[in-house]
């Protein structure tokens, strides 16, 4: 039986870990790996004081395209993937992912295969401002 994909999307408004967990629970599942991306308040040894995300029109489309290959190459009960969009704090949720699966080991492999994807091919800009005056974007083509 294939992997479900139970919940993916882009939220502006503040992300719940439990909703993720309640997304992946299932009776087939031994292990669940999850991964929680917060806002910092430094990069690079800078302190930040704003922290904003935008996203391409079809960066959800993108999100679930990964989220497809991860259940297809992995051997997966239940995922779910959410990123957050707009204006955010230090410490808010920024990413969301889960997987789960009969074993422990898999759970790992394939929640790391997941946000490691999701940063890399997945078009959601992070710009930065810091304390200094300055500022970045970080994840722009």
């Amino acid at each position: 039986m294939a992997g479900q994909i139970r919940l993916v999307g882009l939220r502006p408004t503040p992300l719940d870990v439990a909703e993720v967990l309640a997304a992946v629970a299932d009776d087939a599942a031994g292990g669940l790996a999850l991964f929680v991306g917060t806002v910092r308040d430094h990069d690079e040894g800078k302190a930040v004081t704003a922290l904003g995300y935008s996203a391409h029109p079809h960066a959800e489309v993108q999100l679930r395209e990964v989220a497809e290959r991860v259940v297809r190459n992995h051997p997966v009960v239940a995922l779910a993937a959410v990123h957050r969009v707009g204006q955010l704090a230090v410490a808010d949720l920024a990413v969301v992912v889960a997987v789960s699966c009969a074993h422990r080991g898999d759970a790992f492999a394939a929640c790391r295969r997941l946000i490691d994807d999701v940063k890399a091919e997945v078009a959601i800009w992070k710009h930065q401002e810091f304390a200094d005056g300055s500022e970045e974007w970080v994840g722009t083509p």
